[in-house]
């Protein structure tokens, strides 16, 4: 199996990742999911912002990158009001992780993603597009709970998960 290693992103990954992400709306579009990660989302200036800022991470396998996703400490601002369930936890510290983008050919990669933020926090949060099937079987799988709809920015809803490891 390849040497997997996850490391900050850096500036001159950005075209790498922008082809991952096209990847992933590839992929998205593919199984139904036509209404996230439109008008150009996300774009190269929020890439660079997440790098600016710390939270852009890259999955390269070999070397080469096959995966991107964000790693934010709390608080979102989007998770303040859940509607329809609760938090399992809403006063402890937590990370989100976002953004979560991979080639079609690299296997297990949101798994090794979850246990590389497991590694550094025990209180995750998710969310996704209802019409994200493949991402949601992908959250459960991986022990997340659902707790409710939140509401981006925008108004657009999601689908709100909390994983919590308490052990």
């Amino acid at each position: 199996m390849a040497q997997r290693i996850i490391r900050p992103a850096l500036e001159q990954d950005i075209p790498a990742i922008m082809e991952i992400l096209a990847a992933a709306k590839a992929i998205m579009r593919a199984s139904g999911n036509r209404n996230q990660w439109i008008n150009g989302y996300p774009s190269e200036e929020v890439i660079r912002s997440d790098i600016a800022h710390s939270f852009g991470y890259v999955m390269a396998d070999e070397g080469c990158p096959v995966a991107y996703f964000t790693f934010i400490p709390s608080p979102e601002p989007t998770y303040s009001y859940i509607e329809g369930g609760e938090w399992i936890n809403d006063t402890l510290p937590y990370h989100v992780i976002h953004r979560i983008g991979s080639y079609p050919d690299a296997h297990g990669v949101f798994r090794d993603i979850i246990d590389w933020c497991l590694q550094r926090e025990r209180n995750l949060r998710i969310d996704t597009h209802r019409q994200n099937l493949i991402m949601q079987h992908c959250i459960e799988k991986s022990g997340f709970r659902y707790c409710g709809i939140i509401y981006l920015q925008s108004g657009d809803e999601r689908l709100a998960y909390q994983l919590l490891q308490t052990s």
